[in-house]
């Protein structure tokens, strides 16, 4: 039995159970894509899969609609892929264990994904479906948006039609989105050579805080679990002599890091002092991180445990004192707040990966803003600190904002359907997440956009969950729309 065979809609939840099992996470599309084939192909639907894994899909208009203009429905493929330390579950290759608690639907020890298949699922049912009334449907459904949204930029357009775009990429139900911050990732890379030092060994992790997604919830100003290893680091520098042998944080680029770990060998020839010393600035970190955490991040805490190895491959000193430097320098979070809309982040950035590797180590970031100056701004102050401590910078998956557009028909006729639905208004709103909108308008001339979703929680961490009620009322809302002449 399905776990959402009772949900509705029902069509909905039985594609997004289906997705759910098969591996989806970013990079590792294939057999997603290649499921949204086959469904098309069954179907007798027109459908495009390109080199990169996107699928177009496109349904005509049922009869009555001939005439109507097109109507474009998008969402991507891929997931943030993630799970609880000691899951037993490989993502790469197991589908989800999806669960129930009250209105919520979840994945049990990993991400559920609903961002964004339940825009798949929504597309899916709509196709499925022979009494749905709609126009000429154009289904775009792209690869790799969570690492810099590269199947978007790259997707070939020119069979589309369609000037009006649903983007079914949202997280709160009853707002339309109507503009985004543009972005990129940024990554620095730091050459090391490595020697072996004898001392007591300790791995030290940060754990406990809440994450979360860099867009949306990097106003919460949640703590970074790299940043605070970063600073940890840089207290025990000052303090005991100690070689660094492993460093890693983080899961994604663009989701805030709830746990981040070292391995340090003391090396001073006072072992018990030094072992002293650790342990007591590790204890003053943690009540200060505490009490500075306490309504963000109250959880926050710092495990250490004694390592049965006397001798590690580490690092040179001064090749750590620069990681630990570019921890501790580098700007994190929200840089500026918007000064036209209020409540709004303008611009932020995210250290989301570290990774102490044999030959180098590795720093990766998330960069937003819904000025483009302010972005390369941004990126060039990286850039900068970088060079001063002797690292690499390079900067992939650069993607333009979605500017607000205060004439939109399609974007007041989505509203006047939502008043005589719910005799309320939506609430219209720009976001600092990034979503794929402004490239294919790019792409698109005189494209209209506007997006819309179910509410969900926590997207991008373990905790992530999927309203079904919400579900549904979106569900309706979709239908209303695409039958409105």
């Amino acid at each position: 039995m399905a776990v959402t065979e009772n949900l509705k809609p029902e069509k909905v939840f039985h594609y997004f159970e289906e997705i759910c099992g098969i591996p989806h996470g970013s990079g590792n599309v294939e057999g997603i894509s290649d499921y949204l084939v086959k469904f098309a192909k069954d179907r007798g639907l027109f459908c495009i899969q390109d080199k990169w894994k996107n699928v177009i899909i496109v349904k005509e208009a049922a009869a009555g609609y001939e005439k109507e203009p097109a109507i474009i429905l998008q969402g991507h493929m891929d997931m943030v892929a993630v799970k609880k330390p000691g899951a037993d579950i490989d993502m790469t290759k197991d589908g989800l264990r999806l669960a129930i608690e009250g209105d919520n639907l979840y994945a049990q020890d990993t991400s559920l994904g609903g961002d964004d298949g339940i825009a798949v699922a929504y597309a899916l049912a709509i196709l499925d479906s022979e009494e749905i009334v709609h126009p000429r449907l154009e289904v775009i459904l792209t690869v790799d948006e969570e690492v810099g949204m590269d199947g978007a930029r790259e997707l070939d357009v020119s069979v589309l039609k369609g000037k009006r775009m649903l983007n079914l990429d949202s997280e709160e139900e009853g707002i339309i989105l109507a503009g985004c911050a543009g972005g990129a990732r940024v990554d620095w890379t730091l050459p090391v050579t490595r020697t072996e030092q004898e001392g007591a060994a300790y791995e030290i992790c940060v754990k406990g805080l809440s994450g979360g997604h860099s867009g949306s919830e990097i106003d919460k100003e949640r703590g970074n679990a790299n940043c605070l290893m970063g600073r940890l680091l840089y207290e025990l520098s000052g303090t005991v002599e100690f070689g660094l042998s492993e460093l890693s944080g983080g899961l994604a680029d663009n989701a805030i890091p709830r746990e981040a770990a070292a391995t340090v060998v003391l090396t001073g020839t006072d072992r018990e002092s030094a072992e002293k010393l650790l342990t007591e600035k590790i204890r003053e970190s943690e009540a200060d991180w505490k009490q500075e955490h306490q309504t963000k991040d109250p959880d926050v805490c710092i495990q250490v445990r004694r390592m049965e190895s006397d001798a590690l491959e580490c690092v040179g000193k001064e090749e750590r004192d620069r990681i630990i430097r570019l921890l501790c320098g580098a700007p994190n979070g929200v840089q500026a707040m918007s000064a036209d809309m209020k409540g709004l982040v303008e611009t932020s950035l995210n250290m989301g990966i570290v990774k102490l590797e044999t030959e180098r180590a590795a720093i990766q970031f998330s960069v937003r803003s819904s000025l483009e100056s302010a972005k390369k701004a941004l990126i060039k102050k990286l850039e900068s600190i970088a060079s001063m401590a002797g690292a690499a910078q390079t900067v992939r998956g650069d993607y333009p904002g979605w500017a607000y557009r205060k004439d939109s028909p399609f974007r007041d006729m989505a509203v006047e359907v939502y008043r005589k639905m719910y005799g309320k208004e939506p609430e219209i709103q720009a976001i600092h997440a990034g979503l794929e909108c402004g490239l294919l308008m790019a792409k698109i001339p005189d494209l209209e956009c506007i997006s819309i979703g179910p509410d969900m929680k926590d997207i991008h961490t373990t905790e992530e969950k999927l309203s079904i009620s919400s579900t549904e009322r979106v569900w309706n809302y979709v239908l209303e729309i695409l039958k409105k002449k």
